[in-house]
């Protein structure tokens, strides 16, 4: 369990990144989402222990992220959004070195990746040069760091941005073999829907709603979502999209009047509170 306790984060004196988050993150895979600058890489960066809060402090197995750093970080990895495999060494060699990094021994690291690139299918690739590997299969050979380490907690910063739908499937069946516990960050809504347990929505440094993903979905029981460009039935308007939550039996009534009819996903949870995600 994560126990978050009133993190800020301020910059500049005046800006904050994180109003006093707090929150218990208890499910096997939480997913933090947001639009661009909503605080989310920060909140991860505090909780993996690479910045400082200016206040308050997280709690991670027990353990505290301020003052027990090195033990947090023997049972926590993290892999950063802007991560890259050095192109001239091999997934094997990469996860070799991160692995005696982390303290194991040579011939451990050795047996440890192998086994790790066999479980995520990239053992035939385990010798060639990173730099001839596609974009997923660079994003796995992370994965396969995260899985080779046993950490009990790994971080996901944006793990498949930039990936063709292909390689982000690919990416997610490797995330879905991990069994530690995993707090993620993402834009892809269909990813959070996808992966998460739970998920946390911050916008402007502050958690707009948390929960189960059933849970947060269940506001919208029996309802569609009809969409027309320039449409006079609204609930909520967007440049100049008409947006209207309707009961399923009206189906049929808004596309005689020309509006599309989309499913519910968490796309609309973040309509529904006000906060639109940047692409």
């Amino acid at each position: 369990m994560i126990e978050i306790q009133g993190i800020t984060k301020k910059y500049d004196r005046r800006i904050y990144a994180l109003n006093g988050i707090n929150a218990s993150l208890k499910e096997r895979v939480t997913t933090l989402i947001g639009r661009n600058g909503a605080g989310k890489t920060t909140l991860i960066r505090i909780l993996s222990t690479q910045l400082f809060p200016t206040s308050g402090t997280a709690t991670i197995e027990g353990l505290d992220i301020l003052r027990e750093t090195k033990r947090v970080r023997n049972i926590i990895s993290s892999i950063p959004q802007e991560s890259q495999l050095i192109g001239i060494l091999s997934p094997l060699e990469q996860m070799q070195l991160y692995l005696m990094a982390r303290g194991f021994s040579a011939q451990q690291a050795r047996e440890e990746s192998k086994d790790a690139l066999d479980q995520l299918e990239l053992y035939d690739f385990r010798n060639a040069p990173s730099d001839t590997l596609s974009g997923g299969m660079k994003r796995k050979v992370f994965v396969a760091m995260a899985l080779a380490a046993k950490s009990p907690v790994i971080f996901l910063d944006e793990p498949t941005t930039g990936l063709d739908p292909l390689s982000r499937i690919e990416v997610w069946s490797s995330i879905k073999r991990l069994t530690s516990k995993i707090i993620l960050t993402t834009h892809y809504m269909e990813e959070a829907q996808e992966l998460s347990n739970e998920v946390m929505v911050i916008d402007q440094g502050n958690i707009i709603t948390h929960g189960p993903v059933g849970s947060l979905l269940s506001t919208f029981d029996g309802k569609m979502r009809a969409e027309k460009l320039d449409g006079d039935e609204f609930d909520i308007k967007i440049a100049n999209v008409a947006i209207k939550y309707i009961e399923k039996d009206r189906v049929d009534e808004f596309i005689k009047k020309g509006y599309d009819i989309k499913r519910i996903n968490l796309d609309d949870i973040f309509l529904s509170k006000g906060v639109m995600l940047e692409s």
